[in-house]
């Protein structure tokens, strides 16, 4: 299994966004410690999906990145990704990982102690854990957890916890002290005006 990357960049396909310029500018600065999930709009079809996590996956290699799926395991298994990421209306993390392999890196979406202990019990690799704070980027989410609730699931599972909502440089220090192993992104990344900078700023945030 692939070693994980602290710095998570999670595609923006939502209409303007430039979702491959984007990771040609972070992948020379974070090389290995970036995780790529390909993520697409719910009406986007598998061809499109499947389209640009090929380039996602080819991008990745070159700098020895990680890629991952998010959703649609399907695709990652068509285009060889390192593996997938489910959601709480997504495949069943046991199911997923029987259809991804033993080997594969399989992220689970959690906000509460009990749910994330369940998601590691059946297999999940790594934790996706938030809204940590308030984001524009996806609709319909829950309420944040803050780093109170961040701290609750860190110390309930023994695998790398990724903080994910409204993450910006800023807030990666409180975000590690409540135990994330590593932040999400979506929009610190691609409405950033220069996207290198923006990853170099994650990236000393979460390694000082």
């Amino acid at each position: 299994m692939p070693s994980l990357g602290r710095l998570h960049l999670i595609t923006d396909t939502r209409p303007g966004r430039d979702p491959l310029g984007v990771l040609r500018a972070a992948l020379p600065v974070a090389h290995a410690e970036l995780v790529v999930q390909v993520r697409v709009e719910d009406d986007a079809t598998d061809r499109e999906a499947y389209e640009l996590a090929r380039r996602v996956v080819t991008l990745c290699r070159s700098y020895g990145a990680t890629c991952l799926v998010n959703d649609r395991l399907h695709v990652a298994l068509a285009v060889d990704a390192d593996g997938g990421h489910v959601g709480a209306d997504d495949l069943p993390v046991p199911a997923a990982r029987r259809v991804l392999g033993a080997g594969a890196v399989l992220g689970a979406t959690a906000r509460e102690p009990g749910g994330a202990a369940a998601a590691v019990a059946a297999g999940a690799s790594y934790l996706g854990v938030g809204p940590c704070h308030a984001t524009t980027t996806k609709s319909g989410l829950p309420d944040p957890i803050g780093p109170a609730g961040l701290r609750a699931v860190a110390g309930a599972v023994d695998v790398p916890v990724i903080a994910i909502g409204g993450v910006t440089a800023a807030a990666v220090p409180a975000l590690r002290a409540a135990g994330a192993y590593g932040v999400a992104v979506v929009g610190a990344l691609s409405g950033a005006a220069d996207p290198a900078r923006a990853t170099a700023a994650l990236l000393a945030a979460l390694t000082c």
